[in-house]
């Protein structure tokens, strides 16, 4: 069976905190889910919220859920009611990838250039007791 998840993420407020809101509504948010068909729920606590996932069989659930009464008046009673709810349709938070990803293909054949050893310069070095000139240099 395969289901149709829908998360509802809300944020921290000014003056009250996600997780005082879900003290409050979570409950009847369950309740609810469970009275029109939800097969799965979660909860989960962030530092900037919570976060509610839910789990209907059909996407026609979800809507009919939403449309409840009691569903918008927890929605209405979020702390930041501007900025602090956010709905959306699949898995939410950082759940990641329902599959793993597949390794990308190895671009060029697969290889590594071989390493090459750094060139070593010889410079000669200037003669720290250069042998004596012959006669006078600038003289007359």
């Amino acid at each position: 069976m395969e289901l149709r998840w829908w998360s509802i993420e809300v944020l921290d407020g000014a003056r009250q905190s996600a997780a005082r809101w879900r003290d409050s509504f979570g409950n009847v948010l369950v309740e609810a889910a469970i009275a029109h068909g939800a097969y799965e729920w979660r909860w989960h606590r962030f530092t900037w919220g919570v976060l509610f996932e839910i789990g209907f069989r059909r996407e026609e659930r979800f809507a009919t859920y939403r449309d409840l009464p009691v569903v918008r008046a927890a929605l209405d009673a979020v702390p930041d009611p501007v900025n602090g709810l956010l709905i959306y349709p699949g898995r939410g938070g950082s759940s990641g990838r329902v599959e793993p990803r597949r390794p990308r293909p190895i671009a060029g054949a697969g290889a590594a250039p071989l390493p090459i050893d750094p060139t070593v310069l010889r410079l000669p070095l200037a003669d720290p007791h250069p042998a004596p000139t012959r006669g006078f240099v600038g003289a007359a």
